[in-house]
């Protein structure tokens, strides 16, 4: 369902986005296939319009985190491949196959219980096997001490005719950082990644179409890993260090609409707890935006807007639905002008330290009560509000 309410919402630049996708192709080896992470919602820019335009820019994989966001996908038009990166119960995988999506594996056990569950199946269920080469998580262990357990456990998973074996894949879990320390790991689990997967390759005989590694900082920092697909996730986004140096940019921006101008004099207390008092007379403006809408409470008094006359501070603790920035300078601003939250000047990974988070959270933070402008060639092509869908 579309809205015209602006009381506080979300710009999503799709030229942004196809611009960082290309751009991100462009860093790695000619060939490589791209997979574009877009669980959480598309990280909260609104999954399904951003696979359409990830589709025109010839995307090979979509990746989402469990078997709702895969059927939102599938139930939106998305026709491409989907890999689910999670976990998904024994009693869910009939489901995985009536939708076409494929499920990582990541131990026998799953890969035994996914088995009892599809027989009397014709159809097979399409797998990409986890390895877990140092993120400790989700994967068959390739560490030393367990390799050889895992190998044999990889080689009777193999053996089931319910699966169809396309990939193996990995995840690093420092590829974003640049310590030597950092360094030397990722290329550890590189090494071991390649070790696990030439011995499967070599033992069984089965050799899988796709093998990924490589995430948003290994895109970035280590594109010789990319072997036959790149993961690329928050760095899509034109968030995180990362994305600045790569050339992307950051596709959403966070706006809201003054509310209220008022003036005070000193000693005036603001918001919450009193946390802040006025020194001299102030003009204090009323922002529609707080954290129900995903503007951490954690933010209060750290943050700076940005509005049509220059930056302003927000003020006082942030409220559930609004919080207060002083606008003093700016005796020009009046009820209704837009003020960026956060967006390509004011970034959300700039934001995330002040907080002492990653972009990640503050984009995922973003309410489903916010509206999704979504933005081509300057023009508002679509406008999504999530909390009326259905209605």
């Amino acid at each position: 369902m579309e809205t015209d309410l602006k009381r506080t919402w979300a710009e999503i630049d799709l030229d942004a986005l196809a611009h960082n996708f290309e751009t991100l192709r462009a860093h790695l080896p000619a060939g490589t296939k791209m997979l574009a992470v877009i669980k959480a919602d598309g990280y909260g820019h609104g999954a399904v319009r951003l696979a359409e335009v990830l589709a025109e820019h010839d995307a090979a994989y979509f990746a989402v985190a469990n078997a709702d966001e895969a059927e939102q996908l599938r139930k939106g038009g998305v026709t491409l491949p989907i890999l689910i990166l999670g976990f998904t119960p024994q009693d869910q995988v009939k489901r995985l196959l009536r939708f076409d999506i494929t499920q990582c594996v990541p131990d026998i056990e799953t890969a035994r219980a996914y088995r009892d569950a599809l027989k009397g199946e014709k159809k097979r269920l399409k797998i990409h096997v986890k390895l877990d080469t140092g993120m400790s998580r989700l994967g068959f262990r390739c560490d030393d001490a367990r390799f050889d357990e895992s190998l044999s456990e990889i080689r009777e998973m193999l053996s089931f005719d319910c699966f169809e074996a396309e990939g193996i894949f990995t995840h690093f879990s420092v590829s974003d950082e640049e310590g030597a320390s950092d360094r030397d790991y990722t290329n550890l689990q590189h090494a071991r990644f390649v070790r696990m997967y030439e011995a499967v390759e070599e033992q069984t005989g089965h050799v899988f179409l796709l093998h990924h590694c490589a995430n948003s900082g290994a895109i970035a920092q280590y594109p010789q890993f990319a072997h036959d697909m790149a993961r690329c996730g928050i760095i899509l986004y034109g968030a995180g260090d990362l994305a600045a140096p790569a050339g992307c940019r950051p596709v959403m921006t966070l706006k809201s609409a003054v509310a209220s101008v008022k003036e005070y004099g000193p000693e005036t207390c603001v918001s919450y707890g009193r946390t802040y008092v006025t020194k001299d007379v102030s003009r204090i403006a009323v922002l529609p935006v707080g954290y129900a809408d995903g503007l951490f409470r954690s933010l209060s008094g750290k943050l700076i807007v940005k509005t049509p006359y220059g930056d302003a501070p927000q003020v006082g603790r942030v409220c559930m639905d609004m919080c207060m920035i002083d606008v003093t300078a700016y005796p020009e601003i009046r009820i209704g002008d837009e003020v960026t939250v956060f967006g390509a000047e004011n970034t959300v990974t700039e934001l995330a330290k002040q907080c002492g988070t990653i972009s990640y959270e503050l984009l995922c933070a973003v309410s489903k009560r916010v509206p999704r402008l979504y933005y081509r060639d300057g023009n508002c092509i679509a406008r999504d509000l999530t909390i009326l869908a259905g209605m």
